[in-house]
């Protein structure tokens, strides 16, 4: 059951900033923010620093956009601390600077609809969470599939955008390209548009 549109369950639990152990971590914390809450499977594994990684190296433009970035597995604060503690190129996560949440009782995977039951560990779950606290985007991958960063950070481009200026975005939408007002002109408009390929959608070559 999708959680788009309603309140983003609350958790309170152990966190690793920085390289220390922070005791409580909610949700609430970060009240008037965008939150981009991602699951992983398990620390010490194979895909899982791939995708942390790759959240670090975008990070700057998330916070630009006023957007917290959450890890969140299955594993303890002090795994989480452990694997920080190793460099990158040893498959550790060194230099990953924004909190990753401990979730020992598989609560919030649960809350979040993203525990793989059979297994105990989370599927690679992403949820977007507007300033209001209700989610507005989510994604959820099998353990294999790796996620694609900058689709992230286009969605929260978008929301951004509709927010701001009351547009809806189409297929392939991309920052500074034309949205659309959400009616059949609009959509007329933004079809003619396409003819000239200015929309980046539908042009013929």
């Amino acid at each position: 059951m999708t959680l788009v549109g309603k309140l983003a369950p609350r958790f309170l639990t152990k966190a690793v900033v920085k390289g220390r152990i922070v005791e409580r971590c909610s949700l609430e914390d970060f009240q008037g923010k965008y939150v981009l809450l991602f699951f992983y499977p398990l620390d010490f594994t194979f895909v899982c620093p791939t995708e942390l990684h790759a959240f670090q190296e975008k990070l700057a433009e998330f916070e630009q956009r006023s957007v917290v970035v959450l890890g969140c597995s299955v594993d303890s604060a002090f795994a989480h601390l452990a694997w920080q503690q190793i460099p990158h190129q040893q498959g550790g996560i060194q230099g990953v600077s924004y909190p990753l949440l401990s979730d020992l009782t598989k609560s919030i995977c649960q809350a979040y609809g993203v525990l793989k039951e059979d297994e105990g560990v989370a599927y690679r779950g992403l949820f977007l969470i507007d300033k209001k606290g209700y989610v507005r985007h989510e994604l959820i991958n099998d353990l294999p599939l790796g996620r694609s960063v900058d689709e992230a950070l286009r969605m929260v481009e978008a929301l951004i955008f509709f927010e701001q200026h009351g547009e809806v975005c189409p297929a392939n939408w991309k920052e500074g390209r034309p949205a659309m007002k959400a009616d059949q002109e609009g959509l007329k408009a933004y079809f003619s548009q396409a003819k000239t390929g200015s929309t980046g959608c539908c042009s013929k070559k």
